[in-house]
């Protein structure tokens, strides 16, 4: 008797006899499964069975110890899998024949808690070779994210026995050759993006057995032929994207009464026919435009149809050359026409200029049509031979394709999300929750436009780390520059509604001093959140203290005032309460966390972020405020923030900032206590200052930095005195 032990995605171990029966061994070596009585002829059966299992124990008991043998498996598919994706060993060399790829050595490779590979995310790496038919090897897989490398050959179709894989990632790539009908075997699949390849043929009819498929991206290729039918199959699809290949034929009816659909983008075809009327439902997510051949009643984007719009345009002749199986196209025309001709020729020889003019224009309407579809396959083959060379970098791919997209509108990627793992704003939340949900969706962002902008993290967008975040440089598909900040999921709160609370807080927070979040991204794949801020042009405040001169760009005496102004109003924002946010305490105010704009206007970063993080990564933030003198005294002893503890770290600023300094000394105090400037006042300013507001700034960062939070003035109290909108402090300030 002959036994096999295949692959599983948990810890039981299957034993497959040779005539099919199944023996589950659990933790103990016994049969899990509780069974009924069974006759003597079973029982010997049995009796020889369990004999057998337990020689086998046995012989494993006394044998030395191997690896599993699905890890075995395991491994020799991912070390031919790095062979074929990294050829030349450059990118790779984590992976190691000696390695363990649920140790967290193997770069992008991540395992279930079975120890079984569940994800490879390898996206934006530079990989320049090929997928290798050993994926098959990882039967647990789950996500496969190698978008954004210069991959090329085919998808092999080994891929479609990945019965686990959700999401597969292989847009912009360098990908050749047909898709894999065997793509549509994968039942968990719910993401497939093949966008911006060189893919070939035409859609396999069998994608519409993805019965869990909610977005297919096939854009940018070069696929032929119709859109089947069988697409409409596709229950759960909610984006389907298809422009920027050469599919022919109409749009199926089916499509259109597909009622989860909600985008549809066939831009930049050559379809032809009536856009089915169920496609009106979707509004702007119906995207047809640049197919000349395609017609419809009320879409924006098309032209009207007409009477030769019933007829399919790939079976036109010229006119003259129907075969007598092919009946003659009939002009409709005015009925005075209709009734003046039959079938050989008009019967009143004074309508000859008419039929004449009615001929030519419809020869010139031919002619015109079949130039706009030679011109349109020579741009696409020239946009093709661009697209097909493997002579060019992941920026430049990445840059031709924002331009690309900039052009033809939002681009497709824009609406894509990961579908695999955490998702803080799933469906969990109930009652008022759907409310914050709402809401906080015209704020979302998704992973893949993330990753255009910022090079799929690029060390050189790279701006700065902490203890819990990086923040990375980027620019959006519209141009516009921001600043992206990405936290891991295991800094981030716990409970997902305290999650959300602190996300609906951020987004609800506006201030023209304070640092704007345009949005922000949750990807389930990487497990982390990303906040997308506006970036701030001329950096942080700390860039200009210390400097010496000639080294960087100097602060002006009004520049100066004017941002200690800016930080006080920021302050004052977020300790007040508005009607749609509560007042919030920063907790962290410093020189690093007040970023410049383009007009050195002042804008406080990081506020109400700390309603996303967990305990240990707020409280791990604070040793570089204490360290640098802006943590107030009482907290040590009450462990507790106030408004007062931001009002002492902006006396702090307010110091820093006459000064020109970082670290501040007992010296400098006692100099804006006697006034004397020349010992406080930042030597690169040459003097050129104002000495009477020099010495009320002096004494407000005094009083903000009073040891006993009560001898404290307001934020309000300071902001009344530094605008010199009344006297209101004067008293309480100079008495």
């Amino acid at each position: 008797m002959l036994f096999s032990i295949p692959q599983t995605c948990n810890n039981s171990t299957h034993i497959q006899t040779s005539n099919s029966q199944k023996i589950e061994i659990n933790s103990d070596g016994l049969n899990s499964n509780h069974q009924k009585p069974r006759s003597e002829k079973q029982i010997s059966h049995m009796g020889i069975t369990h004999f057998l299992v337990s020689l086998l124990l046995l012989l494993l008991a006394f044998s030395p110890p191997l690896p599993i043998v699905s890890g075995n498996t395991e491994m020799r598919a991912l070390l031919e899998l790095k062979a074929s994706l990294d050829p030349e060993n450059r990118l790779l060399k984590s992976w190691t024949n000696n390695g363990d790829p649920c140790s967290g050595s193997f770069e992008g490779v991540a395992c279930n808690e079975h120890r079984k590979v569940a994800n490879i995310s390898l996206q934006g790496k530079g990989l320049t070779g090929t997928l290798s038919p050993a994926l098959a090897g990882l039967k647990c897989l789950s996500g496969l994210y190698l978008h954004y490398n210069n991959l090329s050959g085919q998808i092999p179709q080994e891929i479609g026995s990945l019965a686990e894989l959700s999401d597969l990632y292989l847009n912009v790539n360098n990908l050749s050759g047909n898709i894999p009908p065997h793509i549509g075997d994968m039942a968990n699949l719910q993401v497939l993006e093949l966008c911006c390849n060189q893919l070939t043929g035409d859609i396999p009819t069998h994608i519409g057995s993805l019965k869990s498929l909610t977005v297919l991206t096939l854009e940018h290729n070069r696929l032929t032929g119709e859109i089947p039918a069988s697409l409409g199959n596709l229950g759960m699809l909610r984006r389907l994207y298809l422009g920027y290949n050469r599919f022919n034929g109409t749009i199926p009816d089916s499509l259109a009464k597909n009622q989860q659909l909600q985008v549809l983008d066939v831009r930049n075809n050559t379809l032809s026919g009536a856009a089915p009327s169920g496609l009106k439902r979707l509004n702007e997510g119906f995207q047809g435009d640049n197919n000349p051949g395609l017609c419809g009643v009320e879409f924006a984007a098309l032209r009207a149809c007409t009477a030769y719009d019933t007829v399919n345009i790939n079976t036109v002749e010229p006119f003259g050359s129907h075969s007598s199986n092919s009946p003659p196209i009939e002009i409709s025309e005015s009925p005075n026409y209709r009734a003046n001709c039959n079938q050989t020729r008009c019967s009143n020889s004074s309508k000859f200029p008419q039929v004449a003019i009615v001929v030519g224009v419809v020869t010139v309407s031919v002619i015109l049509i079949g130039a706009g579809f030679l011109t349109l396959l020579h741009c696409r083959r020239k946009k093709q031979k661009i697209m097909s060379t493997s002579e060019f970098s992941d920026e430049q791919l990445n840059s031709d394709l924002a331009k690309e997209f900039n052009r033809n509108g939002a681009s497709p990627l824009v609406c894509l999300e990961y579908s695999h793992g955490w998702d803080p704003l799933g469906d969990g939340l109930n009652g008022s929750g759907f409310s914050q949900l709402e809401h906080l969706n015209s704020f979302r962002f998704n992973l893949e436009e993330i990753e255009s902008a910022t090079q799929c993290f690029s060390e050189v967008n790279l701006l700065g780390k902490s203890s819990f975040s990086s923040v990375y440089k980027g620019i959006l598909r519209d141009g516009s520059l921001v600043a992206i900040r990405s936290i891991n999921v295991t800094s981030c709160k716990s409970e997902e509604a305290e999650f959300v609370n602190g996300l609906n807080l951020l987004t609800s927070i506006r201030h023209e001093n304070l640092v704007r979040l345009r949005g922000f991204c949750c990807s389930r794949g990487r497990g982390e959140c990303f906040l997308v801020y506006d970036f701030a042009p001329k950096g942080k405040l700390s860039e200009y203290l210390d400097v010496e001169d000639g080294t960087t760009y100097i602060l002006d005496w009004s520049t100066r005032i004017s941002i200690i102004e800016g930080i006080a109003k920021g302050i004052g924002y977020i300790h007040s309460s508005e009607a749609n946010k509560p007042a919030i305490v920063h907790r962290n105010i410093s020189v690093e966390k007040v970023l410049l704009d383009q007009q050195f206007k002042p804008l406080i970063a990081d506020c109400g972020l700390q309603k996303l993080l967990a305990d240990d990564m707020v409280f791990s933030a604070l040793k570089t405020s204490a360290a640098m003198g802006y943590l107030a005294p009482e907290y040590v002893t009450t462990g507790r923030f106030t408004e007062k503890s931001d009002v002492f770290a902006f006396g702090v600023i307010i110091l820093q900032v006459l000064s020109g300094k970082l670290m501040l000394s007992n010296s400098m105090r006692l100099a804006v206590e006697s006034s004397k400037f020349e010992d406080f006042i930042d030597s690169n300013l040459k003097e050129k200052f104002s000495e009477s507001e020099a010495a009320k700034l002096g004494k407000i960062s005094l009083l903000c930095t009073h040891e006993d939070p009560e001898n404290r003035p307001t934020i309000g109290a300071v902001i009344e005195e530094l605008t010199f909108a009344a006297p209101v402090m004067a008293t309480f300030l100079f008495s």
